[in-house]
C-alpha cells in the first residue's frame, strides 16, 4: 500500500499520496482517483485507488484496507483526488460508504460535475461530516483532463495503433500479418477486453475481415466488448456482417466522428477502443476525440506501405498534434513486448492546461 501505513502526514503530503495512488490505476470508463485515511492524528491509516471500471471505487477500496487491518475509522479523516460519487452504477455510491465508515472530515481535490455522479459533497454534509475542497486541484484535474473532456458527452476514447518502425500498418502489397509479435498482440487484446466497445472502420473489414473478438490466454475474455464498424457500406460477406445480422455487432452507418461517438455513448459505451484502419482513425485525431494512445512498434522498416495515420489537416508545425508519455501502475508509458516496443501516451496542450478556475 505504497509502504506509508503509520506514517504521519500534512494534508497536502496526503493528497499527493493520494494523487500518487491514482496513478497506479489505468485510464478508461472511469477517471483516475486515489484516496487516502488519516487518523485523527493525521497518520496513514490505508491508501486505495481505482482499477478500472466495475472495480471498487478508491474511497471504497481505502476503507476495505482499514477494515481488513482491523482498524476503526471512527473520527478519521480522508483525503481523496476527486468528489465522492452519489450515485449506483456497477458499484455503490461512494459518499454512502464513506459516511457510513464513521468518517469525520473528508478533503476531496476536484469537484465532480458529472450529472450522473455528483453531488458526493452534499450528501456527506447533510450525515454531518466535515468536506472541504480545492486542496492540490490544479494536479487533480491536470491527472484526469482527458477524462473531463469526455464526461457526459462521448466516450473516453482510446486508439491501438501496431506499425513498423517508420509508421506502416501494413507492406506495399498489402500484407500485414504479422507486423508485431505474439506478446504486443496478446497485450492489444487486454485492451480489448477492458473496452466497452471495439471500433473499426469499413475498409479494415474488407483488407482484414476481422472478428474484434478479445481473447486471453488464447482463450474468449469472459466480458467481451460491442464489436461495431463505422462506414457506410458493410461487406455482406464478411464475419462482422455476419454478426450484426444476429444482433451481435452494431453497423454505423456514417463517417461522421463524432455521431459515431454520440450514437455508441447512447447506447452505454464510456469506454471506446479504435482498431482502425487508418481513414477513421485519422479522422477520430482530426476532430480532437483521441484521448490516449498504445502504439505498438515493430523493429521493421517498410519504407514504404499502408501509413498509420493519414491527414490530419496538419498544414505547419505549430499546428500538429501535441501528446505526452503517460506513465501509469497498470500501463507504463514504455515497454519492450517481446521484439516490438510500447508506448502510451495522452493527448495534451501545447498551451498547457488551464487552471480549473480558466475553463
Amino acid at each position: 500500500m505504497l509502504g506509508n501505513i503509520g506514517q504521519e502526514l500534512t494534508d497536502s503530503q496526503a493528497m499527493a499520496l493520494a494523487l500518487h495512488a491514482a496513478r497506479c490505476g489505468q485510464r478508461g470508463a472511469n477517471p483516475l482517483v486515489g484516496a487516502v485515511v488519516l487518523s485523527p492524528e493525521n497518520r496513514v491509516l490505508s491508501v486505495g485507488w481505482h482499477r478500472g471500471a466495475g472495480t471498487p471505487h478508491a474511497e471504497a477500496d481505502a476503507l476495505a484496507r482499514a477494515h481488513q487491518a482491523g482498524t476503526d475509522l471512527r473520527g478519521a479523516r480522508m483525503l481523496v483526488t476527486l468528489e465522492p460519487c452519489n450515485h449506483t452504477g456497477r458499484t455503490g455510491p461512494c459518499s454512502h460508504a464513506v459516511a457510513e465508515a464513521g468518517i469525520r472530515e473528508l478533503i476531496y481535490a476536484y469537484a465532480d460535475t458529472t450529472a450522473e455522479a455528483s453531488g458526493g459533497a452534499d450528501y456527506l454534509r447533510s450525515r454531518g461530516v466535515q468536506v472541504s475542497h480545492g486542496l492540490l486541484e490544479q494536479e487533480a484535474y491536470e491527472l484526469n483532463a482527458r477524462w473531463f473532456a469526455a464526461a457526459g458527452r462521448r466516450p473516453f476514447i482510446t486508439a491501438k495503433i501496431a506499425s513498423s518502425l517508420d509508421g506502416f500498418i501494413a507492406a506495399a502489397d498489402g500484407s500485414s500479418k504479422w507486423i508485431t509479435g505474439p506478446e504486443a498482440r496478446a497485450d492489444g487484446h487486454t485492451l480489448r477486453a477492458r473496452a466497452d466497445a471495439i471500433l473499426v472502420g469499413t475498409g479494415t473489414v474488407k483488407a482484414d475481415n476481422p472478428q474484434l473478438t478479445a481473447r486471453i490466454d488464447g482463450q474468449l475474455a469472459p466480458r467481451q466488448p460491442l464489436r461495431a464498424v463505422m462506414g457506410h457500406t458493410l461487406p455482406p460477406h464478411s464475419h462482422l456482417a455476419a454478426e450484426t445480422l444476429a444482433g451481435k455487432a452494431l453497423h454505423l452507418a456514417t463517417r461522421d466522428p463524432r455521431i459515431a461517438a454520440a450514437e455508441l455513448y447512447s447506447r452505454g459505451v464510456r469506454h471506446l477502443m479504435i482498431e482502425g484502419g487508418p481513414t477513421v482513425l485519422s479522422a477520430f485525431l482530426a476532430a480532437n476525440l483521441v484521448d490516449e494512445l498504445n502504439w505498438y512498434r515493430a523493429p521493421l522498416l517498410l519504407g514504404a506501405g499502408r501509413a498509420a495515420v493519414t491527414d490530419l489537416g496538419v498544414d505547419t508545425l505549430s499546428q500538429a498534434h501535441h501528446w505526452q508519455l503517460d506513465d501509469l501502475g497498470l500501463q507504463p508509458a514504455l515497454r519492450q513486448l517481446g521484439a516490438d516496443t510500447a508506448t502510451h501516451l495522452l493527448l495534451t496542450d501545447q498551451q498547457g492546461t488551464p487552471a480549473p478556475s480558466e475553463r
